[in-house]
């Protein structure tokens, strides 16, 4: 059961493992983008080519849905990036069903954990295999699997990383369940857990008031996708713009926070509470993503404006 690329390297794995597929549960089809053409998700797509069963309910607790899925007779539920489950759903297995979570539990449980992990500067993260419960991510743990978060990894490596180990974690937890040896260890929840909660754009407004540190590891939290943002301000118009990659740079300055510095050809900084975030990638509203060369040859007279 999973939905986006993230599951599918978990699908690819499995059965390059040898590991009987006997059908994919995933997202309906939706509209996507300008044109509004219905989208397959990621997880169905690669179904398709290899010729497995897909269901696409939109109602978990459906009658018909979880008739047919019964009907497969399956061993074990596997759930990689997926929705809540309603207990009828995952209690149905004879071995139960174990879900993959981006994140060493029970820290960051919830939507956003590779997000949240680097926003709050974590050198390391990793992926939990458990087996579900009725709360989400709260159940007992099988497997975890460690790994390194750079200084300037952001979302997009750190997700492809974890998507690689996670695969693997599923393979080494499934075979450790159809062998019977496995230990199952309950999650221990204090004061010092961090959530993962969902993240809305309001969400990814930087605040330039903050220390360069926390700034560039909200930018890279983010990046690419929701992506932090601001605006450019002159007179009474605002421009936003996406942030898609920053350097950090400590030093004192006498500069207000949030003043532009820039030569207008090749750099643009902006002032912060300790030092300055030079932007390297971003995305005005509307317009393509691109280098800072690139955005700065189509907008002059920057140093005008100022950053909101």
């Amino acid at each position: 059961m999973g939905t986006p690329d993230f599951a599918v390297t978990s699908l690819k794995v499995l059965i390059e493992n040898n590991f009987n597929i006997v059908c994919v549960v995933t997202a309906p089809d939706k509209p996507a983008g300008r044109g509004q053409k219905i989208n397959q998700s990621a997880v169905k797509k690669f179904a398709i080519k290899n010729n497995i069963p897909t269901l696409q309910p939109v109602n978990l607790k459906d009658i018909k849905f979880q008739e047919e899925l019964k009907s497969y007779n399956s061993d074990i539920q596997i759930i990689v990036a997926f929705r809540m489950l309603p207990k009828s759903v995952w209690n149905m297995p004879r071995l139960g069903s174990i879900n993959l979570h981006a994140s060493l539990l029970p820290n960051y449980r919830g939507a956003a954990p590779i997000n949240w992990a680097i926003i709050n500067g974590e050198k390391e993260t990793g992926v939990t295999t458990f087996f579900l419960k009725q709360e989400i991510d709260t159940g007992d743990i099988i497997f975890q699997e460690k790994i390194d978060i750079s200084p300037d990894d952001n979302a997009e490596v750190v997700h492809d990383n974890l998507m690689i180990t996670g695969a693997n974690l599923l393979v080494k937890t499934i075979q450790a369940i159809i062998d019977n040896k496995y230990k199952e260890t309950p999650q221990t929840l204090s004061k010092n857990n961090k959530p993962a909660p969902k993240i809305y754009k309001a969400d990814c407004l930087i605040n330039w008031n903050q220390p360069v540190n926390i700034i560039h590891n909200f930018i890279r939290g983010l990046s690419p996708y929701p992506t932090a943002w601001a605006s450019l301000k002159l007179n009474n118009k605002n421009i936003d713009f996406k942030v898609f990659k920053s350097e950090k740079e400590l030093n004192n300055n006498n500069y207000k926070t949030g003043t532009i510095v820039t030569d207008n050809k090749n750099y643009f900084k902006i002032a912060t509470v300790d030092g300055f975030i030079s932007i390297l990638e971003l995305q005005l509203a509307g317009k393509k993503r691109m280098l800072v060369v690139d955005f700065l040859k189509g907008f002059k007279q920057l140093q005008d404006y100022t950053v909101i």
